[in-house]
């Protein structure tokens, strides 16, 4: 596991409209083209990636490749387009 800069600085994924403390993904970019991940409510444990691969999963995001994995309200898993 690589060693986790002290310096980096987290931005936090909060959804619109909330406020205070809540189980939400924050991020951080360090140097040598490594992405940090880590919830909120556990900060020690962090996910490490590169740049290239986080790129690959946004431009997925943006496109619809996750949505089945997204969740109606009470209807559970959304089908596959």
């Amino acid at each position: 596991m690589a060693d986790i800069p002290a310096d980096l600085t987290w931005i936090r994924a909060t959804p619109e409209g909330e406020e205070g403390p809540g189980l939400w993904i924050e991020i951080a970019f360090g140097p040598d083209e490594l992405v940090y991940l880590r919830e909120t409510g556990d900060p020690t444990n962090v996910v490490t990636t590169t740049q290239a691969k986080w790129d690959a999963f946004t431009k997925g995001v943006i496109v619809g490749e996750f949505d089945h994995f997204t969740e109606l309200a009470g209807e559970g898993p959304a089908a596959p387009a």
